[in-house]
């Protein structure tokens, strides 16, 4: 083949891709740039839509890379793939619990109770498990200045149920030391009994050793 046949074909080739690029390429654009302002402004906007948008989203995305595949843009559909993946795992796990357990493992209350304050309807904008442990962050915190508020917030946790046997056992445990502060020594035997068994790794054994002392003295 010449050069002038190389040539050619390269230019064909060149406008064939370059012509895919500039066809998708405002509708990719639309589509990242609307992500990344859901991620810049989540905190103000989470909030504010039911948690089943997000499902809806991942599907109109699914639909669309679907389109994009058939359409032979193998790398659009695959990017959408991954972008309608995100939405399907913040339905799951809730970006502002995730990042309310970050700035509680940082001893930044302030912080967290900030971002959880953000959530005005749990029931709207999360699944049941990440309900429990928006209860279960705000009664941790709470258990240090309103222990009849904290106490509601971790019985709701438990109702609600927790992913994790130590953030259960956690739970039951603070529980525990509320109703040894009220003197109520028969609820808080019951449930540090439990938080032991849930306590597999031993993690809280020093805690509840300890409480059980002061069970003793009442």
């Amino acid at each position: 083949m010449s050069f002038k046949g190389i040539r050619n074909t390269y230019s064909k080739t060149e406008c064939k891709y370059t012509k895919l690029f500039f066809t998708h390429k405002c509708f990719c654009k639309i589509i990242f740039n609307s992500f990344s302002y859901l991620c810049t402004a989540k905190l103000n906007i989470t909030v504010m839509y039911n948690k089943n948008i997000k499902l809806i989203l991942a599907a109109l995305i699914v639909i669309t890379a679907i389109w994009q595949f058939t359409d032979k843009n193998i790398g659009n559909g695959i990017a959408l793939l991954l972008l309608a993946g995100m939405f399907i795992l913040l339905y799951f796990k809730n970006e502002i619990i995730i990042m309310a357990f970050f700035k509680l493992r940082k001893q930044d209350f302030d912080g967290a109770k900030k971002l959880l304050d953000k959530i005005k309807n749990p029931e709207a904008a999360l699944v049941r498990k990440q309900q429990g442990y928006y209860n279960y962050l705000n009664g941790l915190m709470l258990s240090q200045t309103n222990l009849t508020l904290a106490e509601k917030h971790l019985k709701k946790a438990v109702e609600l149920g927790l992913n994790m046997d130590q953030d259960m056992a956690m739970a039951k445990l603070n529980l525990a030391g509320i109703a040894l502060t009220k003197r109520r020594k028969m609820e808080a035997t019951q449930l540090l009994n439990e938080a032991k068994k849930l306590d597999k790794h031993n993690m809280l054994k020093d805690q509840i050793t300890m409480m059980k002392q002061q069970l003793k003295k009442i």
